[in-house]
């Protein structure tokens, strides 16, 4: 064998008159594709004035001293261009991006960017769906603090029309049991599950106008209850300052005289609502 078998380095043979010039030109070669670093990967003509060791990556489709070399790493050198074949897996730095491209067999791809970055996984592995995944016990979005920005912070759920969905959804082992957000409409909704699979509307804020729906998705007034509602129990010695919940609150006290009652702050006073007269 007279080559290394990955970057067919000539060896020096036993023997062998004139040893420099196989060392050097293996020296060469590792110069052209050990921290290998290219001028762009889009080129499909050499440039009319190259440096002296400046590389590319042939472009498909390349034409004069590159024609026929599309994939390769060309390398300028002593005055001439150089090719090299690449191997599966070799990473190039292309300065033209600022992206780190690896050979994947076929052609080049990106290996890895900052910005942008098709997948990015935290302590777990994102995929063609999840393409953002985080493994945390907790996950924390603060103020930009650094530039600095505004001090405020939010969180875009963008959908792309009104039938689309954007939500947030909590699970139990990956199996939905609640969802709030912008489901199938552009009505707000609380939505939760069982299992995942049958899902109910516990709330729906009309938007609108603002009007909230409690076992309905067609608010008709401001709260619009499709259902019973159960106000909070007292007994006359137990009720809150009438003052101090405000007029218009409603109770239901147990043990008034007359039979337990519903009754109302006027802002002063507990009242029945059947007869206004005072709770006692």
């Amino acid at each position: 064998m007279s080559n290394s078998p990955n970057l067919t380095l000539p060896y020096i043979l036993a023997a062998q008159a004139q040893k420099h010039i196989t060392h050097n030109e293996a020296l060469k070669r590792l110069d052209a594709v050990v921290q290998l670093s290219v001028k762009s990967r889009t080129a499909t003509v050499p440039p009319p004035t190259p440096a002296n060791g400046e590389r590319y990556i042939v472009a498909a489709g390349a034409t004069g001293a590159w024609s026929g070399q599309s994939n390769r790493v060309a390398a300028y050198q002593d005055g001439v261009w150089e090719f090299f074949v690449p191997s599966l897996g070799w990473l190039a730095w292309v300065e033209a991006e600022s992206v780190l491209v690896t050979y994947a067999g076929s052609g080049w791809q990106i290996a890895f960017s900052t910005n942008p970055a098709s997948r990015v996984g935290v302590n777990t592995t994102a995929d063609t769906t999840n393409k953002l995944s985080v493994k945390s016990d907790a996950v924390l979005v603060s103020h930009d603090d650094v530039t600095p920005g505004t001090g405020d912070v939010r969180i875009n759920l963008n959908k792309s029309s009104t039938v689309k969905t954007s939500s947030l959804i909590f699970q139990t082992g990956f199996s939905g049991r609640a969802e709030i957000g912008l489901a199938g409409d552009d009505k707000w909704r609380i939505k939760v599950s069982p299992d995942g699979s049958s899902w109910t509307d516990a709330m729906v804020i009309d938007d609108t106008l603002g009007r909230i729906g409690l076992g309905t998705a067609s608010p008709t007034v401001r709260l619009h209850v499709n259902g019973g509602v159960r106000l909070g129990a007292y007994t006359v010695a137990g009720l809150p300052s009438a003052a101090s919940s405000g007029a218009g609150t409603i109770v239901y006290v147990s043990n008034a005289s007359g039979g337990s009652v519903v009754a109302f702050s006027d802002g002063t006073n507990w009242r029945r609502i059947s007869d206004r007269t005072i709770v006692t």
